[in-house]
């Protein structure tokens, strides 16, 4: 089944916030994510006819923007930009859906962690994929999505403490 333009134009505004914030914190750069989201919409319109109703609308998003971030790395760019100890600029609207004053802090906590269990929690917690979906994209088992999540939220717990507690020194 094709996706109408109605349908499309569904998909853009009800996914494209979760799309840019899943993007913004597995590149680093609101710019290099717009594109990003950009490019995977253009690349979901073009391959609309492969969409399944029935399927979850996010998860095959979702997967599709994996692949333009994987693209983006390929480029030569690295994942995260704060991996340098570099600070990201967050626009000061206060519809930016980046827009936290905790952010620089939480993307120095999720530059430490593994590419594994950063991706993993991105896609159930940013992403918004069930714990299900995000095993189908990663094409691992479900018991390893649980694990990693679970994994990667202490981890991130025990960076950030460690960020706040430098800070008030």
């Amino acid at each position: 089944m094709s996706l109408s333009l109605a349908d499309f134009d569904r998909l853009a505004t009800e996914h494209g916030p979760s799309l840019f914030r899943l993007a913004y914190r597995l590149v680093g750069d609101r710019q290099e994510a717009e594109d990003i989201v950009q490019e995977t919409f253009r690349s979901a319109w073009k391959s609309r006819q492969t969409f399944q109703s029935g399927d979850s609308e996010r998860a095959w998003l979702v997967a599709i923007l994996r692949r333009r971030v994987a693209d983006y790395w390929r480029r030569g760019r690295p994942p995260l930009a704060l991996a340098s100890d570099s600070q990201i600029e967050t626009a000061s609207d206060p519809t930016d859906p980046t827009r936290n004053e905790l952010a620089d802090e939480v993307q120095q906590a999720l530059a430490q962690l593994p590419d594994e269990l950063r991706e993993t929690l991105l896609l159930v917690v940013v992403g918004e994929l069930t714990h299900q979906e995000a095993a189908d994209a990663l094409g691992v088992p479900l018991g390893t999505v649980l694990s990693r999540v679970s994994r990667a939220r202490r981890r991130l717990r025990e960076y950030l403490l460690a960020i706040f507690a430098n800070k008030k020194v």
